[in-house]
């Protein structure tokens, strides 16, 4: 099954959806989180502010979007209010553990370093996915003439990119070629959260 495919089954159950938009509001969530983790206790660039801010203005834009379905709101992030809970919560864990590990490979950091350069390049995957993800979503919405949109986020994602690419570029001249390894671990966690939503729904379509 495709992702439109995919994306077209949830949007088709209102609860089903509610649950979609929480879970991404989550997974925005913990970006920001992250990011925030990541900072140096004195060497905070503004661009590294400003993409923590504007992650954890998606959550909240992404939970807001709930209140435009009929749906009880989804106020938490408990695992009944997620898709996937489990591989939801730790997918960006996951993801950093394991490129910290391939990180510690290549390149010697220290502590600060290491947790600078992770940002960086998880960052990067995270934005390469959310390019791929929002589009295909925005047109799901758009196709079944939903109230909810992701134009805004989309715009955002895209400017995100573009900004983890320059700092890229100014941490390692040969950025790409690691960050092609980054992005395969993604993608083998990517597919495996998509598998598990894929289980989900059908349970649902049975019931």
């Amino acid at each position: 099954m495709e992702l439109g495919d995919l994306l077209q089954n949830i949007v088709e159950i209102p609860r089903m959806h509610a649950r979609w938009l929480n879970t991404l509001s989550f997974m925005e969530n913990a970006g920001a989180r992250k990011i925030s983790a990541c900072e140096h206790a004195e060497e905070v660039s503004i661009i590294q502010l400003k993409h923590a801010a504007e992650e954890h203005r998606h959550a909240y834009y992404l939970k807001k979007q709930i209140t435009k379905l009929e749906v009880p709101f989804c106020e938490g992030y408990a695992a009944a209010d997620l898709l996937a809970p489990v591989y939801t919560r730790h997918f960006l864990h996951q993801l950093d553990i394991q490129t910290c590990k391939y990180l510690k490979k290549h390149f010697q950091l220290s502590p600060t370093g290491l947790k600078y350069a992770a940002y960086l390049f998880v960052t990067y995957a995270i934005e390469v996915r959310a390019d791929m993800l929002y589009p295909v979503y925005q047109e799901v919405l758009t196709r079944n003439n939903q109230k909810v949109m992701v134009k805004s986020i989309i715009l955002e994602e895209e400017g995100h990119l573009e900004e983890m690419i320059k700092q890229l570029e100014g941490f390692a001249p040969d950025w790409e070629k690691y960050a092609k390894d980054v992005l395969a671990i993604e993608e083998q966690l990517y597919t495996a959260w998509v598998a598990v939503l894929h289980q989900e729904i059908n349970r649902y379509a049975i019931v």
